[in-house]
């Protein structure tokens, strides 16, 4: 002690002023030896390390999104040539130019096989014209399609899904094992049962539903009073959710169950049920067999019909999506109006098919009946030899879907509702050449790439396009400055809307029918049908580049539905305020079936 104070005595006799500057470098010292057992205890630098692998993490991610974003999925040139969706009359007059803006699919030269009989001579038929939305300019050269990588495998079989409907009662078909071994062609067959519900009695007398075993996006089925039930029966002793029906793998059965109705099942008058009424708890799942009679509550009855059948199976691929978009972000919800179908083959005529789309409005039940008497009307004027002959021999079915659209206009007992009606007829000619034409009222599109080339294959009917403005014209009874709609109605052509067609004759119901067009597999053609809720917001350009992207994204496993499924995201994100339907058909799987 003595010592310090020595060395204290020293300083303060010395030089006092020393002092504060010893006291604060002293101080110094501490702080940076308290600061270094912090770094110590904390080591920050891990976290620094982790912040920055993150960043170039998503620096990473970010420039491959961009890329994907950003890549031209479709070639200059094509981009060049696909054009927005007609918006107004000069746009749309563009489609009766025939000045070389326009052609056919004729006129791109498309490489046909050598068994193909068409003839330019034999493809003109009066008011059928194909419509290339892309822009022939003088030099413009089509954009390639996305070659197939080498050394792809063959993919397996997809499972059978040649009978889809959407939200529509379609009509049946029979196609027995013996009509497919007659058949010319060497399709695979797949079994399947076809479950179809027929209400005979209570306050939705008359409604019908059709699904396959097959079709796992349509299955379980529930039946109840509210959407989303697949089946509604507006009965107030049926609950929201009141029973469901299922396929059971294992047996091979069609399964009712009770989804712990409020007023109970009955099963040809047994109670299948929970014993406790009304405990909300489920009952046992039981079988079901044609015959059936179900009851719900003590109105509703539902016959029940099944059928086993083996069918043809599609030799391209098709993927349905739809979507009410009904939970719009503080809008009104819509019901869904929009009925998707195909059959594949038709019954009887066993070389075609069918694809439509039907767009209601004023409700859905125009469109219901439209999509099943479509087929009918079809397969009838088919069946006929004469008329097979006569398309296969000339490469054009426009007589068949002319009459097929005026026998379904006068079979529609719709007064006060109607829908849009756009059908793609495909046929083979059991040479591994397929073949389709598009007929349409209203404005639910069909686009197809032909040979790498956009072509349109549908026209728009509203009121303020341009070739309806000439036809009225020419009708004697032209529109007037700025009138857009009819009776309230945008649209010139639909079928049904019987009341409003006696009130204005300008009306129509007469389709537009396009050119043949030859679905080649080698270049990977396929066909977009929508309604337009979907085109209303994405235009064909982006379409395109949409299944490009897809295709590249998923080289060996790219299916029609993931397509689909794609196609109708982009509606989604683009806030469409319509009902939205999509089929896609690729024909691509044609030539992956083989490699």
């Amino acid at each position: 002690m003595y010592p310090i104070m020595d060395l204290i005595d020293g300083i303060a006799t010395d030089d006092v002023a020393l002092l504060p500057y010893l006291l604060l470098l002293l101080l110094m010292v501490l702080l940076i030896l308290l600061l270094l057992l912090i770094l110590i205890a904390c080591k920050p630098w891990r976290l620094l390390s982790h912040n920055l692998r993150s960043q170039t993490i998503k620096a990473t991610a970010s420039s491959d999104v961009n890329e994907d974003v950003e890549r031209p999925l479709v070639s200059q040139d094509l981009e060049s040539n696909i054009t927005e969706r007609p918006s107004n009359s000069a746009s749309e007059g563009s489609c009766h130019q025939t000045d070389g803006h326009l052609s056919s699919p004729l006129t791109h030269s498309p490489t046909h096989k050598h068994r193909v009989p068409p003839t330019p001579s034999q493809l003109s038929h009066g008011d059928s014209l194909m419509v290339d939305i892309s822009d022939h300019s003088e030099g413009a050269v089509a954009g390639k399609t996305l070659k197939r990588p080498a050394g792809e495998q063959k993919s397996d079989a997809k499972e059978d899904s040649s009978y889809k409907t959407i939200i529509n009662d379609s009509s049946r078909q029979s196609i027995s094992k013996s009509s497919a071994d007659q058949s010319n062609f060497s399709f695979p067959c797949m079994w399947r049962s076809i479950l179809s519900l027929e209400v005979i009695s209570g306050p939705s007398c008359g409604a019908q539903y059709y699904v396959q075993s097959t079709n796992k996006s349509k299955l379980p089925l529930t039946l109840g009073r509210v959407s989303p039930s697949d089946v509604l029966i507006v009965d107030s002793e049926v609950s929201g959710k009141h029973g469901r029906i299922n396929f059971n793998l294992n047996k091979l059965k069609w399964e009712l169950v009770d989804m712990g109705s409020l007023n109970g099942t009955l099963l040809n008058s047994k109670a299948i049920h929970h014993p406790q009424t009304g405990s909300r708890h489920w009952g046992d799942p039981v079988e079901l067999s044609s015959g059936d009679i179900i009851t719900l509550g003590t109105a509703s009855k539902i016959s029940v019909q099944i059928t086993s059948q083996f069918s043809n199976k599609l030799p391209f691929e098709v993927g349905v999506v739809s979507d009410p978009m009904c939970a719009r972000r503080g809008g009104k919800k819509l019901p869904m109006e929009d009925v998707c179908y195909y059959h594949w083959p038709l019954s009887g005529p066993d070389q075609f098919g069918l694809f439509g789309i039907c767009d209601g409005h004023g409700g859905v039940a125009a469109a219901s009946s439209a999509s099943k008497l479509m087929p009918e009307m079809v397969t009838r004027i088919l069946s006929d030899t004469l008329r097979r002959e006569k398309v296969f021999s000339h490469c054009d079915a426009s007589d068949v879907l002319r009459e097929a659209f005026s026998q379904t206009e006068a079979h529609l007992d719709h007064l006060y509702e109607g829908c849009t009606a756009t059908v793609l007829l495909i046929w083979a000619d059991g040479d591994d050449n397929y073949f389709a034409q598009c007929a349409n009222v209203g404005d639910s599109s069909c686009i197809a790439n032909i040979e790498g080339k956009p072509i349109k294959m549908s026209e728009d009917h509203r009121i303020a396009s341009y070739t309806e403005k000439m036809r009225m014209a020419a009708s004697g009874e032209p529109l007037k400055d700025g009138e857009t709609r009819l009776c309230g109605l945008n649209l010139a052509r639909m079928l049904g809307d019987k009341f409003l067609k006696q009130q204005d004759a300008r009306f129509s119901s007469e389709p537009y029918i396009s050119r043949v067009v030859y679905m080649n597999p080698e270049s990977r053609d396929f066909a977009i049908m929508a309604s337009d809720g979907f085109w209303d917001v994405v235009n064909p350009k982006k379409a395109f580049q949409i299944v490009h992207q897809e295709r590249e994204r998923n080289v060996m496993s790219c299916s029609a539905d993931k397509i689909a499924e794609a196609l109708l995201r982009e509606a989604r994100s683009q806030r469409t305020k319509d009902n939205t339907s999509i089929i896609f058909l690729d024909f691509d799987s044609c030539k992956r079936d083989d490699v």
